[in-house]
């Protein structure tokens, strides 16, 4: 709760934390907002502008795509995918890398040395070509793209989190449960884990942001999720072909994809001005 209001103090922060509020309800509410079957196709109807009517009177919002579909379901249904590939990956990926670096930086030695080894061979391949030579080989499927990004990003909360664990293993109140015989699982979770999981947040909120983009690009290149399931990045995909005739098909989810993105960072970044009080003092 303290954290939500010193978030509130700051106006980017708390637009930011509103407008993905939106999108997440928007996203859960989707079965209630859309009607009818999101794919329903009329080529007769096919790369229509923002705000066309129909011969019934229904008005197509967003445009039609190049298969004459309404795109504002079909950016509904996307939210819930982006959204939820995500989270869970920030959620599966943050919890390894949580788990990780709290073993690494508290026991340091071998243990420290083979965990940060692992991460520096992961980290000498690039981010996305390895997703895309992973998601190649297990195929495209919303597991498939959760599991990927959840093991190409857990080396970021390690690192993170190792470094703040090694500036808080030596202090006095770690020393003191020490002296009196608590064990080192028992001080990790209740004297380590609670200084450093502000460092853990802070960095979530961020890797959201990486990550909804990361699941864009695979799904943009055909190797996300099924092609039958929408979402931004094949939103996108879809309008390549279309930009100079049909600019709305990308410009939508692109400004979509972009605005999401963009709240998850600004959200971060306020997480952090909010949590650190050396931050809080400089924005004064």
């Amino acid at each position: 709760m303290m954290l939500l209001r010193r978030l509130a103090r700051r106006k980017t922060s708390l637009i930011a934390f509103l407008f993905l509020i939106l999108v997440v309800l928007i996203a859960i509410g989707a079965p209630l907002i859309v009607r009818g079957n999101l794919d329903d196709q009329n080529l007769g109807q096919r790369l229509k502008p923002p705000g066309f009517h129909d011969d019934s009177g229904k008005v197509y919002t967003l445009g039609t795509d190049q298969l004459g579909r309404d795109l504002v379901p079909r950016l509904i249904y996307g939210a819930r995918v982006s959204l939820l590939v995500g989270l869970s990956s920030v959620t599966l990926g943050g919890g390894i890398g949580l788990v990780l670096g709290l073993i690494s930086g508290f026991y340091g030695g071998k243990v420290d040395a083979f965990i940060m080894r692992i991460a520096d061979i992961q980290l000498a391949f690039p981010f996305l070509l390895l997703a895309l030579a992973l998601v190649s080989i297990l195929g495209p499927s919303l597991l498939n793209v959760i599991l990927v990004l959840s093991l190409t990003s857990w080396i970021s909360y390690a690192k993170v989190i190792r470094g703040a664990v090694l500036s808080v293993r030596n202090r006095e109140f770690v020393e003191a449960a020490r002296a009196l015989g608590a064990t080192g699982g028992r001080i990790i979770r209740q004297h380590v884990l609670p200084n450093v999981f502000s460092s853990f947040l802070v960095i979530a909120s961020c890797e959201a942001a990486a990550l909804i983009i990361a699941e864009s690009s695979l799904s943009y290149l055909g190797l996300g999720v099924p092609t039958s399931v929408p979402t931004w990045g094949g939103m996108l995909a879809d309008g390549r072909e279309y930009i100079t005739d049909a600019w709305w098909i990308a410009l939508v989810p692109g400004l979509t994809l972009m605005a999401t993105a963009l709240s998850f960072n600004i959200l971060g970044d306020g997480a952090r001005d909010a949590l650190d009080p050396t931050q809080r003092n400089n924005r004064k």
